[in-house]
């Protein structure tokens, strides 16, 4: 029980803004000072070896690697291209717009994977032409936001990293079985627009067409596909061959970006700085979160937090599935107030046993909770792709639109969620 208000205290230095790798670590020094017969400082001394273990982490290294892989192409102009050809293209069709952004969206997702630049881009870029378009705030922020975030299911993902090492599961498994799933849910996103504008064509009117041949806005929209489409492949084919390891992969993807950038003559020292200072700077963040949720796991378990939840699945629920549909509960819920993150290093571990006991496929259960983890950037009131959105709009929608706006696609989230659940073999297509 002890455990349990360990993590219950973790959330409410949480809600007072307390940064949350402090707010962890801090919690697992302040029961321990509580209680210094049961557990007592003496349990850290293993901290400096986990954290020397974690800093010797190979499958760890491509974090780094595909944030400044992101942050290059971020500043390469290729957003901008891709949202104004797919734009233009899928413009005359009703709800094409917003069609338009979540295939960039899933294009961008594949290629660099960082939420906060994806949902700003497309924030600053798309949304603007949306409103003069007349769609409805609700459905353009919706989108842009939604799209956004399927970098975190569509590989190259951080969030399939960190599964991959947290639940001792292959990486290139996880990105193998993440692209079906991604496919399903970016098809559900435009589903949804299609029959909504067929419905209401107020909330989402078609353009009027350009006087420019068909053909000529084809071939602009291939141009502008053709060098990310040949970076994914790049990246994701080398790891699907099986010629590279993420973490190679990643650093091919680096070279491929720094290229790319080059080509469309957009690189600079400056760029370099840049994408250098924010990928210390994220993957700093990152990694202080990691050494917090260490010391905090560490007093959890000498509490016998682990030990309880386990007999708590095992024992009172005793079913496979009753397990996975709390576990899912759980982790949604958690998300409303949890970034990924934390959730995936202190959470998860605790489930892998118990999946583990029930003979449940740690592949599938990994993309089950990466799905569900993507669903904790949109939920309310602490979403990050919320707050992105609303710092590159400005006053041109307001935070309720947002809001509202998002949970159509939270719950087709939670379809795709449903459907890859109720059909495990759809994440083995690819192999």
């Amino acid at each position: 029980m002890i455990g349990m208000l360990m993590f219950l205290t973790a959330l409410v230095f949480l809600l007072f803004g307390i940064p949350v790798a402090f707010a962890f670590g801090g919690v697992a020094i302040l029961f321990a000072l509580l209680f210094p017969w049961d557990v007592g400082l003496q349990v850290f001394e293993l901290l400096p070896f986990r954290i020397y273990g974690i800093m010797q982490n190979f499958t760890l290294m491509a974090v780094p690697l595909f944030i400044f892989m992101g942050l290059i192409l971020e500043k390469s102009k290729m957003a901008e291209e891709l949202l104004e050809s797919m734009g233009k293209l899928f413009g005359p069709v009703r709800g094409g717009l917003a069609i338009s952004t979540v295939l960039v969206g899933a294009i961008l997702a594949a290629s660099t994977g960082i939420v906060g630049a994806s949902v700003v881009m497309m924030g600053l870029i798309t949304l603007p032409i949306m409103l003069k378009h007349r769609y409805d705030p609700k459905l353009a922020s919706g989108t842009i936001v939604a799209s956004g975030t399927l970098g975190q299911i569509i590989p190259p993902s951080v969030v399939l990293i960190v599964l991959g090492d947290v639940m001792y599961v292959s990486v290139g498994d996880l990105f193998k079985a993440a692209v079906m799933p991604g496919i399903v849910l970016t098809s559900l996103y435009i589903l949804y627009i299609l029959i909504l504008a067929w419905l209401k064509p107020s909330v989402a009117p078609a353009m009027e067409r350009e006087p420019i041949p068909y053909a000529k806005l084809l071939l602009k929209a291939l141009k502008a596909i053709l060098p990310p489409l040949l970076l994914i492949v790049a990246v994701l084919g080398s790891i699907f061959a099986g010629i590279a390891s993420p973490t190679e992969s990643a650093a091919v993807g680096v070279v491929g970006a720094i290229f790319l950038s080059i080509l469309k003559r957009t690189f600079s020292l400056e760029t370099l700085r840049y994408a250098s200072l924010e990928t210390v700077k994220l993957s700093a963040m990152i990694f202080m979160i990691l050494i917090g949720a260490t010391a905090f796991s560490l007093v959890f378990n000498a509490f016998d937090g682990g030990d309880f939840v386990h007999r708590f699945f095992t024992e009172e629920l005793g079913s496979k599935w009753t397990f996975i549909l709390v576990t899912m509960a759980v982790i949604f819920v958690l998300g409303f107030f949890v970034d990924f993150i934390e959730i995936s290093f202190i959470v998860v571990p605790i489930l892998v046993p118990i999946a583990a006991s029930f003979g449940i496929d740690p592949v599938w259960f990994a993309i089950l909770i990466a799905m569900n983890l993507q669903a904790s950037f949109l939920t309310p009131p602490f979403g990050f792709a919320l707050f992105y959105l609303k710092g590159a709009a400005g006053d041109k929608v307001t935070t309720g639109e947002i809001y509202k706006g998002v949970v159509p696609f939270i719950f087709l989230q939670m379809t795709a969620l449903t459907i890859v659940m109720l059909w495990p073999k759809i994440i083995y297509w690819l192999g």
